[in-house]
């Protein structure tokens, strides 16, 4: 599997971590994939991700940023990291589930009310350990937006296929990542391994936004 970016045993260190899987996979955004990442594993041993923490950092750095905010699970553990180096604010954004929308982006993220206030008019960077659809970066975005934030950019330990970036890039935000990986996204109706009827992979561990 290639990854692209400056230092690869560092990149191919990141992705060893992971563990990817091949199969036939649904994510958290409804969307269906062939690739899975396991995104627990890292945090099991949180030194081990201390070489990648730093230089997120090194590149958030450059935005000027007075907080960061992650998504409830992994995203937040990485963010408060990534706060900490950096010696600025950490917020984390809560999980829900919305039964009402439709088969894609069912899930939103929010602030908890006692941190609402805080983000007001703070330069703000969403950080999440891997993004694939972005479903999860996306709610935190609009969220901070809502609460009145000032979020500047998004950082990344590992960007899936082009579905966060161009979504991201319409925003006029930018992007920070160690390393970026092409990858297969399809709604479920359009899903070739679906129509080949190969059955869903069941896993074990939060789906998350990969």
């Amino acid at each position: 599997m290639d990854i692209s970016g400056p230092h690869e045993p560092m990149r191919q260190g990141l992705l060893s971590l992971l563990a990817p899987k091949t199969g036939h996979f649904q994510f958290e955004s409804g969307h269906h994939g062939n690739l899975w990442l396991h995104v627990n594993q890292p945090f099991l041993q949180p030194s081990r991700l201390h070489p990648y923490v730093v230089e997120l950092a090194k590149g958030l750095s450059a935005h000027g940023i007075e907080g960061v905010c992650g998504p409830f699970i992994e995203g937040a553990f990485l963010a408060q990291m990534v706060a900490a180096a950096l010696d600025v604010e950490f917020f984390y954004t809560e999980r829900f589930v919305l039964p009402e929308r439709n088969a894609l982006y069912p899930v939103d993220y929010r602030l908890p009310n006692g941190l609402r206030r805080a983000v007001l008019g703070k330069r703000i960077a969403i950080v999440d350990d891997i993004i694939n659809a972005g479903s999860a970066v996306r709610a935190t975005f609009a969220n901070l937006r809502a609460c009145g934030a000032n979020p500047v950019v998004v950082g990344a330990l590992l960007v899936l296929g082009s579905s966060a970036s161009n979504f991201f890039r319409g925003q006029d935000l930018p992007l920070e990542s160690l390393a970026q990986i092409p990858n297969d996204l399809w709604a479920p109706a359009e899903c070739p391994l679906c129509a080949a009827r190969m059955p869903l992979d069941v896993v074990t561990e939060t789906p998350g936004d990969p």
